[in-house]
């Protein structure tokens, strides 16, 4: 599919927010994003009604897979096919998947087996669709824009994980999972028009310098690989979101169920908390959509994850569930402002021509290294309670700031002017 080209240089003539061509990649990320909460809904309504529990947790889980293993593959093929391209082809291929299993459910009940089989082709398709979503936004602006970007984006992630469930859940009631998978596919169809429409520039030259397009797909993944070991950037950078990563995602995933458990806070309970995370993760968000740059990237990022990872410690120990969503509230405000000064470094250090292997290789340890921490963090919990396993995991995450101030290059990073 052809490419409508300018230069990206055209992008700065007013900021991303006020930028028509960015706002239509907004809407279009938006939207898909929406869907494919409300798909997550309607997946797992249809899995527990057409068999057990366990049944339709092994249903929910099977994207997690594919999406792992072949996320670096995914990575080269953004670089290699251009991420609009690839973005464009993921959302229609993700919409006919959905709309065919929403026929499927009407006409019949076809049991576990057509839901299994979407969870797989989502998670392949996510597995190229993800690095492609995020090299693309360095297309369609300027590199002192990205970081106002990375707000958006994260606007619109809080958005659709805010909406889409109650849509979702709309979907069900009206007219069962069909209808919520009909949903699902519409507002991923509309996405692909609004990408269509989406203007993208050509790498800059210094940009193309270095990378080799007309070998294999294995050694442009080689190179990819050695290009982030290799700067004094992203390697660094790479290593504080892995630890990060890994000591965030237990305590806020499965730790903090058990936690509501224990404390007697309830289903309630916990979602007042999770809504108070979510909300300060939205102000981190917002800031950086207005301020468009923070001054001195690196260290904000260091300090930001060292001072999440004492909430987090913190919330374990807290007296009331009124001080938890406090402190939900502050671990979302750190969390996300370590988080989306983490992902602008990415997308302003790394070349755009490595920007889909990149976002791979960033993928990959928040998808498929950080998970691992929840069944160790639930079993952990088991033995010996919250407490402690908050505090380590606190540790862990804390670690990734370390490593932040340690490295003097990633300490004096800066988002361009």
């Amino acid at each position: 599919m052809p490419a409508t080209l300018i230069a990206p240089p055209a992008a700065t003539a007013r900021p991303a927010h006020r930028d028509g061509n960015v706002l239509r990649w907004l809407a279009a990320y938006t939207s898909s994003m929406v869907g494919d909460s409300v798909y997550y809904i309607a997946l797992s309504w249809a899995a527990v009604q057409a068999g057990s529990p366990s049944r339709a947790g092994l249903v929910m889980s099977v994207s997690a897979l594919p999406r792992a293993v072949l996320m670096l593959g995914g990575g080269v093929i953004a670089d290699r096919l251009g991420p609009r391209r690839v973005v464009i082809g993921s959302d229609v291929v993700r919409c006919a998947a959905v709309l065919a299993v929403a026929a499927l459910l009407f006409l019949t009940s076809p049991g576990l087996w057509p839901l299994a089989a979407l969870a797989f082709v989502f998670g392949t398709v996510d597995a190229v669709f993800m690095p492609a979503v995020g090299a693309l936004p360095a297309r369609v602006t300027s590199r002192d824009q990205l970081a106002r970007v990375q707000g958006m984006r994260g606007l619109a992630i809080r958005f659709a994980s805010v909406v889409g469930g109650p849509l979702g859940g709309l979907g069900v009631a009206v007219g069962g999972a069909a209808a919520a998978f009909g949903l699902a596919g519409l507002l991923i169809a509309v996405s692909v028009p609004l990408l269509v429409s989406v203007r993208v520039g050509e790498l800059p030259a210094d940009d193309k310098a270095g990378d080799s397009p007309r070998g294999t797909a294995w050694s442009d993944l080689v190179s990819g690989l050695r290009y982030i070991r290799r700067h004094r950037v992203l390697a660094p950078l790479m290593l504080a979101i892995a630890l990060g990563d890994l000591g965030f995602v237990g305590p806020l995933n499965v730790g903090l169920t058990l936690l509501a458990d224990e404390r007697g806070w309830g289903a309630s309970g916990m979602g007042a908390v999770l809504a108070g995370f979510g909300v300060g993760a939205g102000a981190a968000s917002l800031l950086l959509t207005v301020r468009g740059r923070l001054p001195h990237a690196g260290q904000v990022a260091a300090y930001a994850i060292l001072a999440g990872s004492v909430a987090i410690g913190a919330l374990a120990f807290v007296p009331s569930l009124v001080a938890a969503v406090g402190t939900a509230l502050l671990v979302g405000l750190l969390a996300g402002l370590s988080g989306a000064m983490c992902g602008a470094l990415l997308q302003t250090q790394a070349d755009a021509a490595y920007l889909g292997r990149v976002t791979a290789v960033s993928g990959l340890v928040s998808l498929g290294f950080a998970p691992l921490s929840m069944p160790l963090s639930a079993a952990a919990i088991g033995a010996w309670g919250t407490g402690p396993v908050f505090v380590v995991s606190a540790a862990v995450c804390g670690l990734g700031g370390v490593v932040a101030l340690l490295v003097r290059d990633l300490r004096r990073a800066e988002l361009p002017k």
